[in-house]
């Protein structure tokens, strides 16, 4: 559940779930506060699940579980992944070396059931594993401005350089982490994270104090993230082999054994998957699912397509045949066949690239 509802609902928020957790889905018009965040800045409260992970085998144990390199370093993050055996996304992790404490950020839903599996692997190591998602409140900032706004809140360091770097200071009297994110918006992008009871006190100051920044919900946040061609956990990245999404930031290839390393090296030596993720357009908005043709031949399926307010038009991912070069696609949309045009992504070039563009 939010952390700042009251908060929210002055602003008059709509809420919806994702994962089992309450966020917000908007604050009216999200396609009008869409151009404010493409063209300055604006701020919304993420929905993660939280895990705490202290003990002297921290290091060791979340390592020996995850296809990245886990930070040894305080101040520095790294993006990873959970494996089945066959090789599928289990979930996805950010992982922040906090001094005596490693923080792991998952999608919404997913701390509980990756806790208790960590937990029941522990065994003789010195690992204390806990949930921490109701202890924290955590604001993204993203947009060209979004540097200009947080340095006109934030006491003490000057902004991180680096992709999931952070740094410590304070917004207004209240102490917060500034993680710098890995652009999966398209736009320059922060999150400020601070303690639940000081979590309203936050968010008011990220709108109001500074350059202003317009709250905006996850419906806009789905926009910016399509049109930036980031692959999601929901719909594209659980059950997928990474090597199909070209999702080489979360791996590191010299890494010693995890859960599903051999299929991950197998491919990777290969030197090729079976299927790639794609943008197309088209003329219509296609759901999850929808069947791509290269003429009379399947050759994939939609993934996720909504509507782009920056492009004004429809667009979607695909998983289609690896290598497919064609002029002829299309998609089915309720029984009827649409014309598509296959586009390098991203859709939309922002002030930033996201960390999770396809690389083959």
């Amino acid at each position: 559940m939010t952390v700042v509802a009251e908060l929210q609902e002055s602003y008059g928020a709509t809420f919806t779930e994702r994962g089992g957790r309450q966020v917000v889905d908007h604050y009216g018009r999200p396609e009008r506060v869409h151009r404010a965040v493409r063209n300055v800045v604006g701020t919304v409260e993420m929905g993660y699940g939280i895990i705490d992970v202290g003990g002297d085998d921290r290091l060791e144990f979340v390592d020996n579980a995850v296809t990245n390199r886990v930070p040894e370093t305080d101040g520095a993050g790294s993006y990873a992944l959970l494996l089945d055996p066959q090789g599928g996304i289990e979930t996805e992790l950010y992982i922040y070396n906090a001094g005596e404490r490693l923080l792991c950020f998952v999608p919404p839903g997913r701390a509980e059931p990756v806790a208790e599996e960590w937990a029941d692997k522990t065994f003789i190591q010195d690992v204390d594993i806990n949930v921490a998602t109701d202890d924290y409140g955590v604001f993204g900032v993203h947009g060209p401005k979004a540097t200009e706004k947080v340095a006109s809140v934030l006491t003490g360091p000057t902004t991180p350089e680096e992709p999931l770097e952070f740094v410590r200071g304070r917004v207004g009297d209240w102490g917060t982490t500034v993680i710098r994110t890995d652009g999966l918006t398209g736009e320059e992008g922060y999150e400020i994270v601070c303690a639940a009871d000081d979590a309203a006190n936050v968010f008011d100051a990220l709108v109001n104090h500074g350059l202003n920044a317009a709250p905006f919900g996850y419906r806009t946040l789905e926009y910016l993230w399509l049109e930036a061609g980031t692959p999601l956990f929901e719909t594209e990245l659980e059950g997928t082999v990474p090597n199909v999404l070209g999702l080489r930031n979360a791996l590191d290839f010299e890494k010693g054994c995890y859960v599903g390393q051999e299929v991950v090296s197998k491919i990777e030596n290969q030197g090729r998957p079976s299927r790639e993720l794609v943008g197309i357009k088209l003329d219509a908005e296609p759901t999850a699912g929808a069947a791509v043709f290269d003429g009379d031949s399947h050759v994939g399926e939609v993934t996720r397509g909504d509507y782009s307010p920056a492009l004004d038009g429809a667009i979607a991912l695909a998983l289609v045949e690896y290598g497919l070069e064609s002029d002829d696609l299309t998609v089915r949309i309720d029984s009827d066949d649409v014309a598509a045009e296959r586009v390098q992504l991203p859709f939309v070039d922002g002030s930033a690239r996201s960390a999770r563009l396809p690389s083959y």
